[in-house]
């Protein structure tokens, strides 16, 4: 059994504060190993990417690739959260589950989301009509195995190349 004054931290896990300013023959006096004046020896500098006026490699490099500002962003919910969220109460697996009902069950989190995808990660085992803005393949094959169905509101790339 260890008694209270024999508790001790472990080797090494507490290192010697550094003494700063306490005469030339400490090694860290006067200017307490900040060299001479100037911005960095200053407290609370950070130069980052600075290079002493040469323009920085930052902005020596071009910009690359391209963010589309326009994207949709879809919230990406699985069929195994659907099937938890029913388990706890939170869904009524009776009735249609939209996108409403998926965001009042706080299963959709984000200010800038368009819609939801589902996705076949998890099981399902009841029967469940979903409506969503898009669903994988392998969701909707999970679904239906089950005996549900599900409706999507946008149009896959697929499905509207095929009708082009």
């Amino acid at each position: 059994m260890v008694e209270l004054n024999e508790l001790r931290d472990n080797p090494g896990s507490r290192h010697k504060f550094k003494r700063l300013g306490r005469g030339i023959g400490s090694g860290k006096g006067k200017t307490s190993g900040k060299g001479v004046k100037g911005q960095k020896a200053r407290e609370g500098v950070s130069l980052n990417g600075f290079e002493g006026g040469q323009l920085p490699i930052y902005r020596r490099l071009p910009k690359r690739g391209f963010k589309n500002i326009f994207r949709k962003e879809y919230a990406p919910v699985n069929v195994g959260a659907i099937a938890k969220a029913i388990e706890a109460g939170k869904i009524n697996a009776a009735e249609p589950i939209t996108e409403g009902v998926l965001k009042d069950a706080g299963l959709v989190r984000g200010a800038k989301v368009v819609g939801v995808r589902l996705l076949a990660v998890g099981e399902v085992t009841q029967k469940l009509t979903i409506a969503v803005s898009g669903a994988s393949v392998a969701a909707i094959a999970a679904v239906e195995a089950a005996g549900g169905s599900v409706t999507t509101t946008v149009p896959s790339k697929a499905s509207a190349a095929a009708a082009s």
